[in-house]
């Protein structure tokens, strides 16, 4: 399997922007107003930033896998 790099984080972000927006659909959903990039901040800040190594799989899983009740402030 070819390992996937992104030279900057916009590269990255765009590349999970799919799953941010499924996201933020089933969000919206329960009367959850959030943004794409307030669920990006929240796991660069408490999920992402201690891990190395993540996968593209490993990330879209994340977002998908959210709590409806997770803080984004």
């Amino acid at each position: 399997m070819s390992d996937i790099r992104f030279k900057t984080l916009d590269d990255l972000y765009r590349k999970l922007l799919p799953a941010l927006n499924a996201k933020v659909c089933e969000l919206k959903r329960y009367h959850i107003n959030v943004t794409e990039k307030d669920i990006w901040d929240y796991l660069r800040k408490n999920s992402w930033s201690n891990k190395t190594d993540l996968t593209l799989g490993e990330m879209v899983n994340d977002i998908l896998t959210i709590r409806s009740d997770f803080n984004i402030k």
